[in-house]
Order: C-alpha cells, then structure tokens, then sequence
C-alpha cells in the first residue's frame, strides 16, 4: 500500500472535517424538518430558515471542521516525519550491525565498529558486538599462541624420545655413536653442518679435542681432527660451559657446501657436552637460520643426555681396559709372586746349605745379584754392602757413595715412622718382614720392590746382619696405584654393585648404598633380581646367562627407597674373568637417571593435559559458533523489521505535499524531498550534505559557521513549534512566500531540526 505524504494528509484531514462539517447541517436540517412537520422541499427550507435562526451557525461548520482537520493532519504529518526519521537512523544502525556481524562470521576479527555522530551512544548491540569481536581476536591469538607452543613442546619431546632412541644405540663405540647422534641431529634442527667434539683426556698433559663425528663440514676448515684445549671458539665454549650463539659468523670460520656452491651460514651454535658440571665435548652446528629459543632450549637438554651418555661409554670402555689390563697385571704379578717364592725357597735352601757348599753358595749369590737387588745393613742400620743391581735401581755409580750410609737415606720422611718400628723389632731378631717396600733414589725418585727383610745370625743365634732382598715392581705398582685412583674415582661419580655369578650381592660402594636407602647389613638378602619389575624375572635368566658369556648389557630400572620415594638407574653389567678366564663376578656401573626420567614423564603426563585442553577448547569454539549463528539470525530478524520501517517512512516523507528539510547540529542538509525539490527548483543532490545557508535569503545566506545552530538552540527561535509565514528564494531569484513550522529533535548531544514548509504563493484548493 503506497504511503501518503504530508500534502496528502493534511488534504484527507481538511475534507473529512468539511464533509464532517456539511453532513452535521444537512442531518440538523432533516430532523428539524421532521419535528416542525414541515414539507421536504424549498418552500420548507426557507420556512425552517425563518423559524430558526440556529441553522445559519450550522453552516460555519464546515470552515470549523476543516480547520480541525487541518490542524490534526499537520500534527499528524510532523508524528510521521519524525517517526521516518527515526527509522532511517534505525536502519543504517542495523545496516552497520549486520555489516559488521557478516565479517565476523568470515572470520575478519580486526573489523572496526564506528558510531554515528548524531547516533545515541548508548548502543548496547555495537557495545556487545565490540566485546564479541574483541572475545575472538582474544581467544584467535590465544589458539595460535596455544598452538605455537605445543608444536614447540611437541617438537621437543619426539626430538627427545629419538635422540633417546638413538643414545641407546652403538653406545659401546663413541665414534659410531657421535656420527649417529650428528647427522640426524642436522636434520631435525635443519641445520647445514654440525660435528661432535669430545675432550681426550686419556693423558693428562695432553688434553685436547677430538671431532669423533661431523655431518656436511667444509674440508677446506676440518682438515684436522684435534683442537688445542682452550683453543678457538670450541675452546672456549667448554672453558666457560655455557652455549655460544653467533649471529655474526666471522669471516672464513666455515662455509656451508651444498650442489649449489659455498655460503656463509647465518648463524652458529655451540653447545657444550655437560653434565654434573662436568664438560665431556661440544656440539657446533652451522645454519642458514637463527635458531630459536626452544631449539636452543633443545640442544642444551638433548647435550646434557649425550654428555651422560658419553661419560658412560668412556667410564665403561675405560673400566673394561682397566680390568683387562688388571687382569692382564694379576698374571704378572701371580707369575713374579711364583718366581720370587721360587728364589726365597731357593734362598733359604742356600742359606742352610752355605757352610757345606761355600763355592755353589758363592754362584748362587752371583745369580742372586743378578736376579734381585740385595743390600746387607748391621742392626743400627749402616749399609755394609749393596750389590750392582741396588746401585743401579736407586741410581748409585758404586759402592763407595753407600756403604756406611745410614738407611734412612733410602727412606721416605712419610715412611720413616712405619719402617723404623719393623727394624726395631728385626734388630732385636724379631720375625722377618715381607711385602711391598718403597725407597728413594738419589735422584729421589720412587723405587718400589717386592721386599723380604731377614735376619742373618751367627753359629751362636746372634744376629749377624739384617739382609734385604728384593725384586723391581716400580712400574707395576705405579699402574696398580693409578689403577686404584681411577676405580675409587668410578666409586665416587658411579653406582657400583658386585654380583656372584650366581646373581647375589657381594657388595656395593657408598653411592649406592646411600642412593638405594639399603643398609649395608642387609645388603647380602638382595640379588639382582630383586630390583626387576614383576613378571620379568624369567626373561630376565636369560639376558644373565648372556652377561656371564662376557656380552654387556645395558639397563635401566626404578627401585623404591625405604623412605617411599621412587628413583631411576640407567647402567651396565660387565662380567669379570680370573687369572684362568672365569667369571668371578659382574659388576654392574650405573648413574642416577631419576631427574630425566621424571621429566621424561612430566612430558608424558603434559601432552596428555594438552590434549584434554585442546578438546575442551574445540567444545567452546562449537558453543560459541552456536551463540553467534543464533544472534546473526536475530540481528537479521531485527534488520528486516528496521527495513521495513524504513522503507514505509521514506515513502511517507517522499510523498509529502509539503516540502520537508532537516539539518543536523552541523548545519549540513541531511533531508530534501521532491517537495523542496520542486519549491526551491533545486536537485537534492546539490543540496544534501551542504551547509543550509545556500538555501536561505539574503542577508542569512552569509552567516557564519554556527550561527545558524545557535539561534536554533536558543529561546530566540520562535519558529520552533509555531507555524510562520516567511518567504525563501528559489533557484530563479523569486520570493516565494511560505508557512514554515519547525520541529526540534534532541538525541543526546546531538540536535535535529527539520522543516515543514507550504507553499502559500497558490491557492491549497
């Protein structure tokens, strides 16, 4: 149904009060004639007429009741301008909304919410809509934070679990395992080039790097395999123990070599090989990429479990050489314990034989001489001979700088108190003293023999002379004592147990014993059973069978202490063969692992807690998917309504008789219908957007900015709400007078006023 304008209204209101106003007379007119019983014709008319003056006021009814209708249809018009107007702002809020709510659901979170100038702030739908868009963009950056960060700790943990892999490969040979440990290294950081170089400390005078594994490196820089301790940046980066990050490579360090020529990378890392603060190698690896701070984070975690790795390969290799070589020195010395008993025994035959073969005692002697170092000493002490093979050992040219000489010269000062207490009792014909003795050469070096200290006695029982014989154990005894020094080191940084070979517990060194909680006691009631998880004690048999054939094995078990706290072991069982190639016992080197095992599953359990929130993140998205689905649908509901208001309202104002302008507090044109268009002559395109003051007659059109608002404001304007006759100018110059009422609208801050203005220049009907 087409919408009427203003014009039109007015118009239906002034004849409805006409009709109104003749039917009244017409009615009063018939009834009157009614009750005087006078004929319905002319001739009656007049008579009533002459009757009763009263039907002469009737007939001003039609001019009252047309002015009514005038007056009603006016009211009426301004209640529908006003009530179009604001639909209009309705509708462009709405537009806005659903424009806004459109992007949103296309997922373009940075879109802006503006309000209008001349629009009531108080929009509770676009306050809403901001705190929704604000809501995504929160919860978008906080999924791929959330995301980034799970790659990240995901991309961690496989890289631990493989290198974990890996570590337990080939980790009886450093070489195959450093190569191993590089080049897949290499890959999974998406490195260029990388090596491993591990500290050879084997002679302590000699310490140096060795590069036991490299991956892609330029042969022009690695020609060699040794670098100088604290030489370069290897050097330095296991000096001071911490990770070098280079972001500005130097000139000529390394180039990167690929099909496609050399280039410099952009950045270098070392790492160094660290555990227990104790430095094992470095890791360098070579990018053409800045390395971020979880992968830096990585190497560091991943360096410290390769350094744990490479401290037990060489404490395993070094303790198998140590035993072999004990082993190997066992012999020896059980063959010189034969040899040397062999020629006591032949001694003291030849003793007891001297008075009757003086001559074979005088070869046996020579041999003697030529076999062991002898020395002969009176009881206070003064050497009295010393044949050329104690001269020799203790670095003497002859006789003449000895003899005489106290035996305290031979004697340590740290050795002196022990000694002298054993020739005090010899002196005195005490029992005679066996076992390893150390003297001191000229030189003042160390001289260690198998040593016998006898006394020789005269026909009567009285002593003669005290006789040393001995035999040369300097070099064995130096490797025995270094021997020692490195097992008592094993015992302090290693968990040691020794097994019967039938799985019992010998015994265990200190670490272990305060690591495990286990009474020292108690120790013989376990065996190397007891520590299995239940259920593996029959697979168990025969990895122990393998262990006694001489095969290593290498394990890791939880043991829980007797105060309830459960702790991790990583090691390896290494049997022990005699002097005729029999085991005697395995001995089982391990370290404590319980912090990386723990963390280990510290992961576990966090990827779990990861997934369970990513789950419940996906049923909050669905949730807030619904809401937003179930609030575009209203908004467009609410869209349609406004449109339709709209739509009825333009039409109402579009079809107005009267012209109809509006200007906002800015004094720009917002409404010109085709009324005004026609009444000012003027294309509303010209006009909408533009300052009122083109409309106006001189001398207003020349107001300045404001000055139009402000009297509009003011308690001067006694156009608002009163209808006047004013005259404006139209486009051809003439004045056209009209009747102008002014209506004031307030929305907030912001001013409205619109115009209802009817051309009097022509007649209404």
């Amino acid at each position: 149904m087409k919408e009427l304008t203003n014009r039109e209204i007015i118009s239906k209101f002034v004849l409805s009060g006409i009709g109104l106003g003749i039917l009244i007379p017409v009615i009063a007119i018939i009834l009157e004639l009614l009750l005087k019983e006078l004929p319905f014709s002319m001739a009656g008319i007049r008579q009533l007429h002459q009757i009763s003056y009263l039907i002469y006021v009737l007939y001003s009814l039609p001019f009252v009741f047309g002015f009514i209708g005038y007056r009603t249809g006016k009211n009426v018009a301004a209640k529908s301008l006003e009530v179009k107007d604001q639909a209009d702002k309705e509708l462009r809020k709405a537009g806005k909304i659903f424009e806004f709510t459109e992007k949103l659901a296309e997922g373009e979170i940075n879109v802006e919410y503006s309000f209008e100038k001349d629009q009531d702030t108080d929009d509770q739908i676009g306050i809403s809509l901001m705190k929704l868009r604000d809501y995504l963009r929160q919860n978008r950056e906080e999924e791929e934070t959330r995301r980034k960060i799970e790659q990240q700790q995901s991309w961690a943990t496989e890289g631990m679990a493989k290198f974990g892999d890996i570590l337990r490969q080939n980790n009886d040979n450093i070489n195959e395992l450093t190569y191993n440990l590089i080049s897949n290294l290499v890959e999974y950081v998406e490195a260029k080039q990388g090596g491993v170089f591990v500290i050879n400390d084997n002679d302590p005078g000699d310490k140096h790097f060795e590069l036991t594994a490299c991956y892609a490196y330029s042969r022009k820089k690695f020609l060699e395999k040794r670098i100088e301790w604290e030489e370069g940046l290897i050097g330095a980066c296991a000096l001071e123990k911490n990770t070098i990050l280079l972001k500005e490579v130097p000139e000529e360090h390394v180039e990167i070599t690929s099909g496609l020529g050399e280039a410099k990378p952009d950045c270098i890392i070392l790492v160094p090989l660290k555990v227990n603060d104790e430095v094992h190698g470095v890791i360098e690896l070579a990018a053409l990429k800045i390395f971020q701070d979880y992968e830096i984070e990585f190497l560091e975690k991943l360096a410290e479990s390769i350094a744990s790795v490479i401290s037990s390969v060489k404490i395993n290799l070094r303790t198998a050489k140590l035993l072999q070589e004990s082993q190997e020195q066992a012999k020896v010395l059980a063959s010189q314990e034969d040899e040397m008993r062999r020629n006591m025994e032949e001694l003291s035959y030849a003793k007891e034989e001297a008075a009757k073969q003086g001559e074979l005692l005088a070869n046996f002697t020579n041999a003697v001489n030529h076999t062991l170092v002898r020395a002969e000493y009176t009881t206070q002490g003064i050497l009295l001979y010393a044949n050329t093979r104690f001269l020799t050992k203790l670095g003497y040219s002859s006789n003449n700088e000895v003899e005489g000489k106290h035996i305290s010269i031979f004697i340590h000062e740290k050795d002196k108190e022990w000694f002298f207490q054993i020739w005090d009792s010899l002196s005195k014909g005490g029992k005679h003293f066996e076992g390893d003795m150390k003297h001191v050469t000229k030189q003042g070096k160390d001289f260690w023999s198998m040593a016998t200290y006898t006394c020789v006695r005269n026909s009567d029982g009285s002593i003669e002379k005290i006789l040393f014989l001995g035999i040369d154990i300097t070099e064995q005894k130096k490797q025995n004592l270094d021997y020692e020094a490195q097992i008592d080191a094993l015992n302090r940084n290693n968990l040691k147990i020794e097994y019967n070979p039938d799985g019992t517990i010998v015994e265990a060194n200190k670490k272990f014993l305060e690591f495990s909680e286990i009474p020292e006691s108690e120790l013989t009631d376990y065996s190397v059973y007891s520590f299995l998880e239940e259920g593996t004690e029959s697979s168990f048999k025969k990895v122990w069978h393998n262990i006694l054939k001489g095969i290593p094995y290498e394990t890791q078990f939880k043991l829980k202490t007797s105060s309830g706290e459960e702790r991790w072991i990583e090691g390896t069982y290494n049997a022990v063969k005699d002097m005729y190639g029999e085991v005697s016992k395995v001995i089982y080197l391990a370290g404590d692992i319980t912090q990386k095992k723990q963390v280990e599953l510290e992961n576990e359990r966090q990827t779990l807690l990861l997934k369970a929130q990513e789950e419940q993140l996906r049923n909050q998205q669905e949730e807030i998917k619904k809401q937003h689905d179930e609030f575009k649908e209203k908004t467009q509901q609410h869209i349609d309504e406004i449109e339709s208001v709209k739509i009825r309202s333009e039409l109402t104002l579009e079809g107005a008789l009267d012209a109809i302008v509006s200007i906002n507090q800015n004094e720009r044109v917002e409404i010109f219908n085709k009324a005004a268009e026609e009444l000012w002559g003027i294309d509303r395109k010209e006009v909408l957007g533009k300052s009122i003051r083109n409309l106006l007659p001189p001398p207003h059109n020349t107001a300045k900015s404001g000055t139009i608002i402000e009297f509009l404001k003011s308690e001067k304007n006694h156009l608002k709400g009163n209808r006047t006759e004013v005259n404006i100018v139209n486009s051809a110059g003439e004045e056209v007078p009209v009747l102008l009422t002014l209506s004031e609208v307030k929305i907030g801050s912001n001013y409205t006023y619109t115009a209802f203005i009817q051309n009097i220049s022509v007649e209404l009907f």
